[in-house]
């Protein structure tokens, strides 16, 4: 593109149908707000002047996504679409191209805005329209015999005739930004809605003579805007299904792509197999042959070669090493990293730890704010008592330590190389290196004792 771009988002509706105080474009889809995925996009074309145009909810909106590159445009009364871009025009570049696009539809790519933008020009208006089978609620495009455009006509002013027509104005237009100006000047509201139209400019344009182009979208769902948590619902599922494919054609085997959840950015090496019902969060990267079962969450996770992880797991803020196993139902922690071959069995929680090469951790066990060395087994049901109530210590479980079934470590303690610690015992001071250190009371039997009976 040779000409400056301005870029308008309007993103002032309430969104009534959505039944929540929450700003309609603050709803999340795959993990970010609907209007987050409108300007990445936006982004991406490099405009001169990025605007947001807001209103319901307040300063809610610019607060949830602070950037030095947006201009803030409050629309303090929703008058409509065309007094909507009214309000920005004095913060953009009046050279060039003006595109307008909507904080509700949040899956048009920038492939299909740079076509947009390439039929547009300085003395062109460019028009994104699409053929809907039902065209029910959206502007009509009307053209003339020999197939120009003519004007633009909303559904509730529309005649019988108009509303049988199925090529539909999506809303997203490129305009010549000093004529943009000039026709949302004279625009009028008297229409059925009293609201100043954006729409009417096309009806300008036509009577100056412009040339109006259209462009389409290669799918339906490209344009597909958001009213209601109905159509919120639907268009996940198909933003989950278009990035499962993507995927799967670069080499994840994902069992079934219409049972993922990727709610930031997932990044696979090579033969990496996903199970049914996994959710995705922040950022992940599984290393190559990486296996994760059916029904695990992964948050900011870092997995390294050959680890599997297995069904129900929980793994949020940790870094795994390479030829890892993991669950089922394990949960990882924030801060907690895992060297290579280590084992974290079932019902095994550990937080803002380091477990070292070949340490197992295989049943019902607590392990927080540890160091443990390499080649540790640490029995079932042990348990780092980390905080006293007030503060958290630390626990350090050296080389080779055999940690018994059913112990209880008071930190701060460090148990020494080689140790050994009894089934049953309560740590509370250092265990020596290479010792057997228990704590238990003599085990008694008393004669003649009965159980207690229940009164009748």
């Amino acid at each position: 593109m040779s000409f400056p771009v301005n870029v308008v988002v309007l993103a002032a509706g309430k969104g009534t149908r959505m039944y929540s105080d929450r700003p309609k474009v603050l709803h999340p889809l795959a993990g970010r707000p609907l209007l987050q995925h409108v300007l990445d996009t936006a982004r991406r074309l490099a405009p001169a002047r990025l605007c947001v145009v807001y209103g319901y909810g307040g300063e809610a909106v610019p607060a949830a996504l602070p950037a030095s590159d947006i201009h803030w445009v409050r629309q303090a009364e929703q008058l409509g679409t065309g007094h909507a871009v009214a309000q920005a025009l004095p913060h953009l570049v009046q050279e060039g191209i003006t595109l307008v696009l909507y904080g509700d539809v949040p899956l048009t790519p920038d492939t299909t805005l740079r076509r947009l933008l390439e039929r547009a020009g300085p003395e062109r208006l460019a028009l994104l329209t699409a053929h809907f089978q039902d065209p029910t609620g959206y502007g009509r495009i009307v053209r003339d015999g020999d197939g120009r455009v003519l004007r633009i006509v909303e559904q509730k002013d529309a005649s019988p005739r108009e509303k049988a027509i199925t090529e539909i104005n999506t809303g997203i237009l490129a305009a010549p930004t000093v004529r943009l100006g000039d026709w949302l000047g004279r625009l009028s509201n008297a229409n059925a809605q009293r609201e100043y139209y954006l729409t009417d400019i096309v009806a300008m344009a036509v009577a100056e003579g412009l040339p109006i182009e259209t462009v389409h979208p290669h799918h339906e769902w490209e344009v597909l805007g958001i009213n209601s948590k109905l159509q919120l619902g639907q268009l996940e599922r198909i933003y989950q299904r278009n990035l499962a494919r993507a995927l799967a054609g670069a080499g994840t085997h994902i069992l079934d792509v219409d049972r993922i959840d990727v709610r930031g950015e997932l990044t696979c090496g090579r033969d990496v197999v996903i199970d049914v019902n996994c959710v995705f969060e922040g950022r992940v990267h599984l290393g190559d042959r990486v296996q994760v079962g059916p029904h695990c969450v992964l948050k900011d996770v870092l997995v390294a070669e050959d680890t599997q992880i297995q069904a129900f797991s929980h793994i949020d803020g940790a870094q795994l090493g390479p030829a890892c196993r993991i669950g089922p139902f394990a949960r990882i922690r924030p801060g907690t990293s895992l060297a290579n071959h280590v084992h974290v069995g079932n019902f095994v929680e550990i937080k803002a730890s380091e477990i070292g090469e070949g340490s197992k951790v295989n049943h019902l066990s607590y392990v927080g704010d540890a160091s443990v060395g390499r080649r540790v087994n640490i029995g079932a049901g042990t348990i780092t008592c980390n905080y006293d109530g007030a503060n958290k210590h630390r626990t350090v479980i050296e080389d080779d330590a055999f940690i018994g079934s059913d112990s209880q470590l008071v930190a701060p303690v460090t148990v020494g190389a080689g140790a050994t610690l009894g089934a049953g015992t309560t740590l509370t001071r250092d265990a020596p290196a290479g010792k057997l250190t228990l704590s238990r009371v003599r085990q008694t039997t008393v004669d003649g004792w009965q159980r207690p009976v229940k009164k009748k």
